[in-house]
């Protein structure tokens, strides 16, 4: 006896998966490393950018010890994977690429290449587990002609159901006007864009004791949010399927301070129409904040609808226990957090087996 529940609300096929407890559970936040990418890289460019760039000697001792063990084989492969998502009562990962895969570094045609080679290996993945994993892709945003054009590719050849994007492109801030096509064509598909960082853009200050993660993460994702909500790319594009990483950074604990900013000073409504904290609201965020209290407050001022779980799996950062977590919360917020919320992002349709 099974019961199908649709969770798709887009015009693209849903995709069938299962349903093995009370509430469908998606972890929209988990990562896969591509090799065949780094290879194409590193035949190319002998020292490319390394994610570790601003640690400290410990951190990168420590972050070596981990890499070279079982984290690191989670990171490169599936195998494994589907163990751990059952340990954690995870049905569906939502994989998305190691963010050290952006390259939006590399000449454009070499990112193309290196994109691509990201994205064949998550859909490889993916048709491996179809019923418990889906996938988004990776696109080359230092040309954005070449990003809409892998965007397409993605979802229309390799049935991805979405991308993950940096915080910002090599320098370029992604409310540039040069990237606008490209959140464009994103709204005009349908499909999630998830924002993730790799460390904050000035880690010298951040390089003892893993700041550059810690707290580089969540204030880099913070400043590239403020860019497009007073960019006013949010304004344009109020379709956007927009979802930010680590709770979407610090501004859902700060958002009064921008729209004190907006009424007191002209210079921060040349884009908007309206506060700040409104934009706030079109946007989706994960609930990877590890606190009771903090997961609360976003339930409190952001809403339960525009919440959903996340792990970061297979890192050391990541949730130990991600359902548990959101046990105090009341049923309906938890069943829609837990994973409608995702499934109807992802265009997920769930077989509930009893």
């Amino acid at each position: 006896m099974s019961e199908t529940i649709s969770t798709c609300g887009n015009n693209r096929k849903p995709i069938s998966v299962e349903q093995r407890g009370k509430n469908l559970v998606v972890d929209i936040h988990c990562h896969l490393n591509i090799p065949a990418a780094d290879q194409l890289i590193r035949a190319e460019i002998e020292n490319p950018p390394s994610p570790m760039k601003f640690m400290s000697k410990d951190s990168m001792q420590v972050n070596g010890k981990m890499f070279g063990g079982g984290i690191g084989k989670k990171l490169n492969a599936i195998d494994g994977r589907l163990e751990d998502m059952d340990r954690l009562g995870v049905d569906v990962q939502a994989i998305s690429p190691s963010p050290g895969q952006y390259c939006y570094y590399a000449p454009p045609e070499l990112g193309r290449s290196a994109a691509q080679a990201v994205n064949d290996g998550i859909a490889s993945a993916v048709g491996r587990h179809p019923d418990r994993l889906v996938g988004m892709g990776t696109v080359p945003l230092q040309n954005t002609e070449m990003a809409i054009t892998e965007l397409k590719r993605c979802v229309n050849d390799l049935g991805l159901r979405g991308v993950e994007i940096g915080t910002y492109v090599d320098g370029t801030e992604l409310a540039d006007e040069r990237l606008r096509p490209f959140f464009a064509a994103a709204e005009e598909l349908g499909v999630l864009v998830f924002m993730h960082p790799l460390g904050f853009s000035h880690g010298e200050r951040l390089s003892s004791h893993y700041l550059d993660n810690i707290i580089g993460n969540p204030i880099e994702s913070s400043i590239a949010l403020s860019h497009l909500i007073f960019g006013g790319v949010l304004d344009a594009h109020p379709g956007l399927k927009l979802c930010v990483a680590h709770g979407g950074g610090y501004l859902p604990s700060y958002w009064g301070r921008m729209d004190h900013a907006y009424r007191a000073r002209e210079d921060c409504r040349r884009h908007i129409s309206r506060e700040p904290s409104s934009y706030l609201k079109q946007v989706w965020m994960d609930t990877l904040v590890f606190d009771q209290d903090q997961l609360d407050s976003l339930v409190r001022t952001h809403g339960a609808d525009k919440l959903c779980l996340g792990t970061d799996y297979p890192f050391d950062m990541a949730e130990p226990d991600p359902v548990g977590f959101h046990d105090k919360l009341n049923e309906a917020d938890k069943a829609k957090i837990v994973g409608l919320n995702a499934a109807e992002l992802l265009g997920l349709k769930a077989t509930k087996c009893c």
